[in-house]
């Protein structure tokens, strides 16, 4: 659990939102051409994913004031920061209000405390990939077939560790979600496939090999972690070249 004091930041623990908020971002900043301007969009973003955090964890829990405080500092950040390229780039709002929907399913999981459910996870991967939109435009100046195609790569690589994630964890002995995750990887593959980018497999291929492999293995929540870093790291790479290319 995430703790503060006067010199511990509320910082959140979860291995795979991180990956969720900075992979995304990155590879729209590289496929849409890095400018300092996503220096302070960068800080504002990771301030604003603090704050919505402070925010989901004042709703859930008792200590409202602890979580508010940490909020209302992270927000505070998250505007001064954002307001740098919202000067320069006006339609970086209509990304900021595409995301409020989905942000409200969260609230919604939030107070109900059910965070854990697919469609409070699908909301906030949603949100993720949409930051990864905006960090495109910034460079390109541009929302077009790329930046969606990059949308829904992100979306389908982090869905798929989700559904992988659950098999592992909470959802181990439930059949149906080792299905959902077998049956989703290997229709994703076929899909891309079928869809004209072949190539793409490439960066889905060590997921489909350990939602098969490591499903049933005892591993500890560390490890399936650290498998997962792996994992993001790579597609990143591999969706690095193949944008290049």
């Amino acid at each position: 659990m995430a703790f503060t004091n006067k010199l511990q930041l509320l910082i959140p623990k979860q291995h795979g939102a991180w990956g969720m908020l900075t992979i995304p971002f990155f590879l729209g900043a590289y496929a849409g051409g890095f400018t300092w301007f996503h220096i302070p969009l960068f800080i504002g973003w990771l301030a604003l994913y603090l704050a919505t955090y402070a925010l989901l964890t004042a709703i859930k829990l008792k200590r409202k004031k602890e979580y508010l405080s940490w909020f209302y500092r992270y927000i505070s950040v998250a505007v001064m920061m954002l307001l740098i390229p919202i000067y320069s780039h006006m339609k970086l709002i209509y990304f900021g209000i595409a995301m409020i929907p989905f942000f409200i399913v969260n609230m919604y999981y939030a107070r109900k405390k059910k965070e854990r459910v697919l469609v409070n996870d699908v909301a906030a991967i949603t949100n993720f990939c949409i930051g990864g939109i905006a960090s495109f435009y910034i460079g390109s100046g541009q929302f077009n077939m790329n930046a969606l195609e990059l949308f829904l790569f992100c979306f389908l690589f982090f869905i798929g560790s989700t559904f992988y994630v659950k098999t592992m964890i909470r959802e181990k002995n439930n059949p149906v979600y080792k299905w959902l995750s077998w049956s989703y990887h290997l229709l994703l593959i076929i899909g891309l496939i079928c869809a004209g980018y072949p190539m793409f497999v490439l960066a889905y291929l060590p997921s489909l090999i350990r939602a098969f492999y490591l499903y049933g293995k005892s591993l500890s929540i560390k490890k399936i972690g650290v498998s997962e870093i792996v994992n993001a790291v790579y597609f990143l790479a591999a969706m690095m070249f193949l944008f290049h290319g």
